[in-house]
């Protein structure tokens, strides 16, 4: 029997690209939500002995996390084979040692949880920075797209004269791989960080800058304070308009 592919809410545009591409069934899954914020999770279609598949991009995991819980083990409950996630975005990766006394190290941790949630794993450029991979920290299979490729493809047909900026060291993986796939110039800059919306960016090289268009991309994206911060250093060196691909952040 065919895949059951179980989308969580605000997924629709992946959800139909995925499903012209791949022989999977859709099914429903509805999300209550009671007035005091529990979550009733209900799964509209057969799963009797077939392989179970949930779509859900972890932003917001902490609201996330127990309805993917929920529905992995209704799937179980309803005779599923086996129940894979297929996460966009791999939310707590960022925590990947204790960098204060006492502080949990949250990407082992939520690595746990989902090991013991589903059966395995695929995502998109997860942020991986001092784990090496995500199979050193996760106890199912995982597999880990590449959307550089695609973001390169992208830039080769809309941005003339490129140059890629990476606003931190942690960015840098991605931007060397997509200024050698587009054969450009890269910047990565240095960050200091006092706080979530506090952040203090360097100045890029101006030389390198000369004449191109500044492409910005960066792994992880929340309050967004280092890529405004970024764009505000370059329209004062009279750059040209900044552009920051959607597809290359998390």
């Amino acid at each position: 029997m065919s895949v059951l592919l179980f989308a969580f809410p605000d997924q629709e545009a992946l959800t139909e690209s995925m499903l012209s591409r791949w022989p999977a069934e859709r099914g429903v899954l509805i999300w209550h939500r009671f007035p005091d914020s529990e979550s009733l999770i209900t799964l509209d279609g057969d799963c009797e002995k077939r392989d179970v598949v949930f779509l859900a991009s972890c932003f917001h995991p902490d609201e996330l996390a127990l309805p993917l819980l929920f529905a992995s083990r209704t799937a179980r409950e309803l005779g599923a084979r086996r129940v894979g996630l297929i996460a966009p975005y791999l939310a707590y990766m960022r925590q990947d040692q204790r960098f204060h006394p006492g502080e949990a190290v949250s990407s082992i941790h939520f690595a746990r949880f989902l090991s013991e949630t589903f059966d395995w794993l695929v995502t998109v450029d997860p942020h991986l920075h001092r784990h090496p991979s995500l199979d050193t920290i996760f106890a199912i299979p995982t597999h880990a797209v590449s959307a550089m490729p695609l973001v390169a493809q992208w830039i080769r047909e809309h941005v003339p004269n490129p140059v890629l900026i990476g606003p931190d060291s942690e960015s840098a993986q991605w931007v060397k791989q997509v200024a050698a796939l587009v054969n450009a110039p890269l910047v990565v800059l240095n960050k200091l960080r006092h706080g979530d919306r506090d952040v203090e960016v360097s100045l890029p090289d101006l030389q390198t800058m000369a004449g191109r268009t500044p492409v910005l991309i960066d792994d992880i994206v929340s309050s967004g304070q280092t890529l405004l911060q970024t764009t505000g250093h370059l329209r004062q060196l009279g750059c040209r308009v900044t552009i920051v691909p959607g597809s290359a952040t998390a």
